[in-house]
Parts: structure tokens; C-alpha cells; sequence
């Protein structure tokens, strides 16, 4: 295998972490989340936020390198056409994914001071829900867009 082959195949392995362990996360957390059992959130938020840690960061950082070089190695130029709308589509991503790595962490530690306590989870944590949950949209939306923009490299 060359080493384009082998950079591509790390740069798809990435996408996929990222669209797989994002969309793994979300559907745990609202799953969690419907039965407000405050034990039972505490313990999927931990795992979360322990998967978005070693999967969903080491991915963040990859994916820029293996396009970088993707990109240099084919000729592309880095910042205009469709790459160009790749990276303003992951630095969208990342805007929404930062804060939302924070609220995984307060959500979880919300609920386990509720489960300590023995108290019902605070008003706190479903105002940080509500938030997460709407973050998840325009952050999965521009990594759609960057899947579908990575496939089809449109010309302009």
C-alpha cells in the first residue's frame, strides 16, 4: 500500500470515529436522558465523556493532518474549493462540539451530586440538556456536509 492509500484510509477511519462516536453519543445521552433516573445519567455521562475524550479528540486532531497532507500529496490547494468549505464546516463542528464537552462534563457531575444527595436532578441539568440536545444539530449537519463534501469534491 502507498502512502496515500494509507494516509486516505486513516483520514476515512477518522471520518468515521467522528460520525460514529457523535452520533453513538447522542443517542446514549437522550436514551439516558428520557428516564431522568439521575444514577443512570451519571453513569452514561461518565462513559461519554470518556469516549468523546479518547475517541471523538484524537480524531479532532488527525483528520486535519491526514487532509493536510491528503491534500498536499494530490495537488489540492488547502483553503479554496471544497476544502475550503471542509474546514469552515469543522471549525463549525468544533464550536459546537467544545461547550458541548463541557456541558457532558457539568450534566454528569449534576447527577452524580443528585444521586449523592438523593435529590431529584436540578433545573440546571435540563437547562444544559436542552442546550446540548440543539447543539447536536448544526454540529451534525456540518459533518454531513463535510462527509458529502469529501465524497463528491464539487468543483467550485
Amino acid at each position: 500500500m502507498d502512502l496515500y492509500t494509507l494516509v486516505k484510509v486513516g483520514h476515512i477511519i477518522g471520518a468515521a470515529v467522528l460520525f460514529g462516536t457523535g452520533a453513538g453519543i447522542a443517542f446514549f445521552m437522550v436514551m439516558a436522558h428520557r428516564g431522568k433516573d439521575a444514577a443512570l445519567i451519571a453513569h452514561t455521562a461518565h462513559i461519554v465523556v470518556v469516549a468523546d475524550t479518547l475517541f471523538t479528540a484524537s480524531a479532532v486532531v488527525a483528520q486535519p493532518l491526514t487532509g493536510g497532507l491528503l491534500a498536499h500529496m494530490a495537488g489540492y490547494p488547502l483553503f479554496g474549493g471544497w476544502i475550503g468549505l471542509s474546514l469552515i464546516l469543522y471549525l463549525v463542528t468544533g464550536a459546537f462540539w467544545l461547550p458541548v464537552v463541557w456541558m457532558q462534563i457539568r450534566m454528569r457531575d449534576l447527577a452524580r451530586v443528585a444521586v449523592r444527595t438523593g435529590q431529584p436532578l436540578p433545573p440546571a441539568y435540563f437547562r444544559l440538556f436542552r442546550v446540548w440536545f440543539a447543539f447536536g444539530f448544526p454540529a451534525f449537519t456540518a459533518v454531513l456536509g463535510i462527509l458529502w463534501l469529501m465524497v463528491a469534491k464539487p468543483g467550485f
